[in-house]
């Protein structure tokens, strides 16, 4: 079979990485527990906020994975969401140069699956039931682990749970297995240097001047 192209419907292209990143951001949104946490040690939580979950992370510091909380994915959940990341974020394009699983997208995906918030422990069950589903689906299909699989495999298996096209009643679950999935890898793939430069985000770069926004944007917007 020909392996399938680029423009597969389990992919993402560019034109919808801003929509998955918004969807990232509104998840992210700052839930009743955080606003409970303690700003220091001592610190009194804000009455009614919620469960406390500990003080605040330091800011200017670089924490490793799992530093913050325990890691959640197995290791062989780990190295299915690696195969599934780079299914859905192939390198295509001249600003990538490192697979987005070399850039550590599948670390975002398990710290977030296992911070103690309330989303994120909502997606928790069904990232990891839906790795190990991935897995027994290609066994099942092919006597092979998911990340054995080749292009084409790979894609049928991820093709079937999409959502592109209707999916079949005994896929439902994986569907939403898949989205969830999805948005995650999106997040923490275009939130990086080589994420950003692939959507053309240019901001925090030092410049020396402003020249404002260009005639083409301030047109789009009615503005000129």
């Amino acid at each position: 079979m020909e392996p399938i192209p680029s423009e597969s419907p389990n992919r993402i292209d560019r034109r919808a990485a801003i929509k998955w990143m918004g969807a990232v951001v509104a998840a992210a949104a700052v839930s009743d527990q955080l606003l409970g946490a303690p700003k220091e040690p001592g610190a009194k939580a804000i009455p009614g906020a919620g469960k406390l979950i500990g003080t605040d992370p330091v800011l200017n510091k670089t924490y490793t994975p799992g530093e913050l909380w325990p890691l959640t994915l197995t290791p062989a959940q780990r190295i299915a969401a690696i195969a599934l990341i780079d299914l859905i974020l192939p390198p295509d394009s001249p600003s990538t140069d490192k697979l987005a699983s070399q850039l550590g997208v599948q670390d975002f995906v398990d710290e977030w699956i296992s911070a103690p918030y309330e989303n994120c422990a909502a997606d928790k069950p069904i990232i990891t039931s839906g790795l190990d589903w991935i897995d027994a689906e290609a066994g099942r299909r092919f006597q092979k682990k998911f990340t054995e699989l080749d292009e084409a495999q790979k894609c049928k298996i991820a093709d079937d749970i999409c959502g592109k096209t209707p999916v079949k009643k005994e896929f439902k679950g994986q569907q939403n297995f898949f989205s969830r999935f999805r948005s995650l890898a999106a997040g923490g793939y275009y939130t990086t240097p080589q994420g950003m430069r692939d959507v053309g985000y240019v901001g925090n770069v030092p410049s020396v001047d402003f020249a404002g926004p260009t005639p083409e944007a301030l047109k789009h917007l009615g503005l000129a």
